[in-house]
């Protein structure tokens, strides 16, 4: 899960989730697997051109640090709401440009129309209004410029809602804040069938547990089975299909509408 920009959420409340989940949040499973679907239709090694990749609700700069990684050449710029994840992504990824952002308004005059590539990742089930976070998204895209949203879908787990999560999306549901906000879908998927559902309906099933284990911050600190768990679903996921309607992990690829893709 990225950190959230949002009208809603606080810079305060945003510093808190990163002092207290950090350390968890970077060994769950699902946060790989999310990074590998983004990558592949980020598509960088195809650009016909310098890519320049927003990455919106950047965090603590996990998923920037293996674009970089990656692609040591693309030009890179986070915007998040918490000052202590930026501070933190900045060391993490020297070189990369981190901002402080709030998605619900409009992007930063440094930002505006700059990006080939934007990534929006684990951040509309955060906002009041997703329409207009996406439209403040195109605002910051190149003409022609591509982006890879993740949203979750299925049922929401007490965790979920812990971390201020408004909704969850289907693929129906997505598909027409894009195109309110002025995108034209090119890819639209439910991925991660069967075991990421099976993974969601493990952590459903952990109920408020979980987010006490997710506050001990420490995997060492995390209960054996739970352990076991984690690294048993990261090898699983592998086998998950990314290119199924059934997943509840959403993935859409988008340009504005009327620009060439």
């Amino acid at each position: 899960m990225t950190v959230p920009t949002s009208g809603v959420a606080r810079r305060e409340d945003w510093d808190r989730y990163w002092s207290a989940y950090a350390a968890s949040n970077a060994l769950n499973p699902a946060q790989a697997y999310r990074r590998e679907l983004i990558l592949d239709r980020l598509a960088l090694g195809a650009a016909p051109g310098p890519a320049r990749v927003l990455e919106i609700g950047s965090g603590q700069g996990e998923l920037s640090r293996e674009i970089r990684d990656r692609h040591p050449d693309v030009e890179l710029t986070g915007i998040d709401l918490s000052p202590t994840g930026l501070e933190v992504a900045r060391r993490k990824v020297p070189g990369a440009r981190f901002l402080e952002q709030d998605l619900m308004d409009p992007p930063r005059p440094e930002i505006a129309g700059w990006a080939t590539h934007a990534i929006c990742s684990e951040v509309l089930e955060h906002v009041a209004d997703p329409v207009i976070a996406l439209a403040n998204v195109r605002g910051a895209l190149a003409p022609g410029g591509r982006l890879i949203v993740t949203v979750p879908a299925g049922p929401m787990s007490a965790f979920d809602k812990h971390i201020g999560h408004l909704r969850h999306f289907t693929p129906a549901s997505l598909g027409e804040a894009l195109q309110a906000a002025g995108f034209e879908v090119l890819e639209l998927r439910g991925a991660g069938f069967p075991f990421y559902n099976l993974y969601r309906l493990a952590v459903i099933a952990r109920g408020e547990r979980l987010i006490a284990d997710a506050e001990a911050g420490d995997a060492r600190a995390l209960p054996l089975a739970a352990q076991i768990a984690m690294r048993a679903f990261g090898w699983l996921f592998r086998l998950n299909s990314a290119r199924t309607m059934r997943g509840w992990q959403l993935v859409a690829v988008a340009t504005p509408a009327g620009e060439p893709a």
